[in-house]
């Protein structure tokens, strides 16, 4: 009997340890590594930053070469701008030494990066400027690879059966040239397997490649990918979602920022009727998309979003729903209750011995009127939340018919101008008027002054609150005359409850990216958390416009 239990815990010791971990654990190891998000990038961070301090000055080309190179690893899937910085470095580097080997390994490493950016043609003219017979066999993978890279990020833009047989061709290509021993060339086998559904032993292969992995190595999280991806394609919904859970983790303990695996997850969460962590698990996809500038899996999210974000809006609808009604019947018990408290102290003057229960209503009274104060606080910030709505809607009425009665004898003036000129047929002043923008330009330079006074008007202490939310070093000083810059336009149309950054960059004509990345610098340059930085914009003036 001792030998079977010595036999019996040999064999859970040895038993894989992802086995003995149930679908609750993983799941709390997931929501662990979104809550600790940033301590995973401040760590990535502090290696990347004690890494640079041991740089020497005294490095030769090629020493400096391989220091770029390491910084372009650490951060190719966590910030593309500073890997595309050191490639264009190491690029400069190797035309110095005429080293053509060099100077086509930074090419093509830029490749892989100017394609997950979106920048397309540009990735798409170095490949072609690039004779393939003259690389070396060391070069040839990484060519291949960025072939294969560049048509399955054109791919997320724009599906073509075309793209796909492309990513098939240079994946069959470097099949051919890697190690069948190494990892990398059993990943790339798998992969076209489960291109070509050859579903039989590919997940066999995983699992076994799965044991001999650590979490920590960056190939984990490709590898429970791959699973999550057969399993979808099997429709076991339960394995699709462990996998995808396990690979998601190891991104986000990585600090690895161009992932698939959260989007998956959350369509997953989304068909199983889990709103709530399909709506979570977006938003972290998406703002890892935009940390790391990945435009290929913004695309690939955004219609994802679009989809959970409706649903979980409705959810959160009908919630507020629910709690109105709650809150009505809380009102109707407090009624009742008032009455019987008045009833029982009636009672009281001729009954001495409820006098015990009286006390105990007493003090369930005690807890309901603080219940009911609470509410009562509820209601009076949703109150003034509406008084604010309407002072600024008439406000802002009042300045548009202003607005358009100024226009409108704008173009009255405009069209006395070209008639004139047109009835003394000086064609030549009226085409050189119309071809000019300088009234365009004016207009909209007044349209944005007007917006900056009409707006400081209403929240008159908006600069000063907005720099109170940001780190003093990083806090908008406004030039001579100047009443908003760009930036606080931006979060002036936030505070005004105008979140869409599409309709954002419209009202200030630049482009969707460029209102990104003021938003996120915003965020970064924030003093407060970064995922309240926006909600408490919209907070400021609010005690203003209550008195």
């Amino acid at each position: 009997m001792k030998n079977h239990l010595l036999l019996l815990c040999a064999f859970l010791c040895c038993f894989p340890v992802f086995a003995l971990d149930s679908e609750d654990v993983i799941l709390d190891k997931l929501n662990n590594a979104i809550k600790n998000k940033q301590h995973y990038v401040k760590l990535k961070e502090e290696r990347i930053l004690n890494f640079k301090k041991i740089k020497s000055e005294t490095l030769t080309k090629e020493q400096e070469y391989n220091y770029n190179k390491t910084l372009y690893l650490e951060y190719q899937k966590f910030n593309s701008d500073s890997a595309i910085r050191y490639v264009k470095k190491n690029i400069n580097i190797a035309e110095q030494l005429q080293n053509k080997d060099l100077l086509t390994l930074a090419r093509l490493q830029l490749v892989t990066l100017y394609s997950s950016s979106g920048k397309y043609r540009e990735s798409e003219a170095i490949l072609k400027s690039i004779n393939k017979k003259t690389l070396s066999a060391q070069l040839l993978p990484t060519y291949y690879i960025s072939y294969r890279e560049f048509f399955e990020h054109y791919a997320a833009n724009s599906y073509n059966e075309e793209y796909r047989q492309q990513i098939i061709k240079y994946r069959d290509s470097l099949l051919t040239i890697l190690d069948p021993k190494s990892l990398d060339y059993k990943i790339n086998r798998i992969q076209q397997d489960i291109f070509h559904k050859k579903f039989n032993n590919t997940q066999k292969k995983l699992q076994d490649l799965l044991q001999v992995t650590p979490e920590e190595n960056p190939q984990y999280a490709m590898i429970t990918y791959l699973l999550g991806k057969i399993n979808e394609a099997t429709n076991n919904l339960e394995l699709r979602k462990k996998y995808y859970a396990l690979s998601a983790t190891s991104d986000l303990k990585n600090a690895n920022k161009d992932n698939a695996s959260l989007q998956e997850l959350a369509l997953v969460f989304y068909e199983i009727g889990d709103v709530d962590m399909a709506y979570k698990l977006t938003q972290s996809a998406i703002e890892d998309a935009l940390y790391c500038n990945v435009q290929f899996r913004t695309l690939l999210m955004s219609e994802v979003y679009s989809i959970i974000n409706t649903v979980y809006l409705e959810k959160e609808a009908k919630r507020k729903t629910e709690l109105q009604l709650y809150l009505l019947c809380i009102s109707l018990l407090s009624v009742f209750l008032v009455a019987a408290v008045i009833y029982v102290y009636k009672q009281m003057k001729k009954v001495s011995r409820i006098r015990g229960e009286l006390y105990e209503t007493s003090q369930k009274l005690a807890e309901l009127n603080k219940d009911i104060t609470q509410t009562n606080e509820q209601l009076q910030e949703t109150n003034s939340q509406l008084s604010e709505s309407n002072h600024v809607k008439e406000e802002y009425i009042a300045h548009f018919f202003s607005l358009c009665s100024t226009y409108i004898n704008k173009l009255e003036n405009y069209r006395i101008i070209l008639n004139k000129k047109a009835t003394a047929k000086q064609f030549d002043e009226i085409y050189k008027i119309l071809k000019s923008t300088t009234l365009v330009d004016n207009e909209l330079e007044e349209l944005y002054k007007n917006f900056d006074i009409i707006f400081l008007n209403l929240y008159p202490t908006f600069v000063k609150d907005f720099n109170a939310l940001l780190i003093p070093e990083e806090q908008i000083v406004l030039k001579q005359g100047e009443l908003l810059n760009t930036e606080l336009r931006i979060f002036a149309l936030i505070r005004l409850g105008i979140t869409d950054s599409v309709k954002i960059a419209a009202f200030l004509r630049y482009s969707l990216s460029t209102i990104y990345n003021y938003r996120t610098r915003g965020r970064n340059k924030a003093a407060v958390s970064r995922n309240d930085f926006e909600e408490m914009v919209m907070k400021i003036g609010s005690m203003a416009l209550k008195s």
